[in-house]
């Protein structure tokens, strides 16, 4: 059908690829045009609904580390995947200084790039920044002037989980303007923090306004305990015109309880 003119010009040409099987994970290094250093893995969540069902979307929470990432993947992403690109480019005149995402299949023969992107991923960008225990600024410059081959990050050892509230109807059309409560007691749960993706502040109060509307991340021992606070803060936001998946990270909770 599609060699046959089923698709019209689209159909002319047809690119057969591998198909991945496996665990997806993002992971992340900063770039100096020519040194490249690994930053933190994370798993996002990007159907909308409990068990990932429904539409895509943005992304609905995400945790890091992702225990998928084990130390040795994570040596192979940056021996195989992203050392070489940063190479390449250095090679092809055009270096490139930045953060690069790596946007990864764990597959049974290892890690397999699925895309590249150039920035923080959102909301993983979220639960990175909680798990850094060095200052940032300083990484990014060390990027920009290329000193990044004597440059290190420490990180905290602590899990960061954050989910993400939208509003109903996300990711198609919302209705803005409702009304978010109870924001202060959810703030209050330890090792919480809550980022404000599409909100505005009117009279004292809170409104929705966008699709993805808060971010409330929660940092803990373990990936258990992280979820376990931050749907505590959730459960004490008031608003019935938003919603949120109820299972984030439930991939790292499955193994932690497996002991695996």
């Amino acid at each position: 059908m599609m060699l046959g003119g089923g698709l019209g010009a689209a159909g002319a040409e047809v690119v057969i690829e591998e198909f991945l099987t496996g665990e997806e994970a993002s992971f992340f290094a900063l770039c100096d045009g020519e040194t490249a250093i690994a930053l933190a893995s994370a798993q996002d969540h990007k159907r909308a609904f409990d068990g990932d069902e429904g539409p895509n979307t943005g992304g609905m929470g995400a945790y890091s580390p992702a225990p998928v990432m084990t130390p040795e993947m994570a040596h192979r992403a940056m021996d195989e995947i992203v050392l070489p690109t940063v190479c390449a480019m250095k090679a092809r005149g055009a270096p490139y200084k930045g953060v690069l995402y790596a946007g990864l299949m764990i597959t049974a023969e290892g890690p397999k790039l699925i895309e590249y992107n150039v920035r923080f991923g959102d909301p993983e960008c979220q639960v990175l920044m909680l798990r850094l225990m060095s200052d940032l600024l300083p990484a990014l410059f060390a990027s920009c002037d290329g000193m990044l081959k004597n440059f290190d990050l420490r990180w905290y050892l602590d899990a960061a989980l954050t989910v993400v509230m939208a509003a109903k109807g996300y990711p198609g059309a919302t209705a803005k303007g409702s009304l978010i409560e109870g924001l202060e007691a959810a703030a209050e749960v330890e090792g919480v923090e809550i980022f404000h993706a599409g909100t505005k502040a009117e009279g004292g109060k809170v409104f929705a306004n966008g699709g993805r509307v808060l971010d409330v991340c929660a940092l803990g021992t373990t990936v258990s305990d992280a979820r376990s606070r931050a749907y505590r803060a959730v459960d004490r936001i008031r608003w019935p015109d938003g919603f949120c998946r109820r299972d984030i990270g439930f991939r790292a909770v499955q193994r932690e309880q497996a002991g695996v």
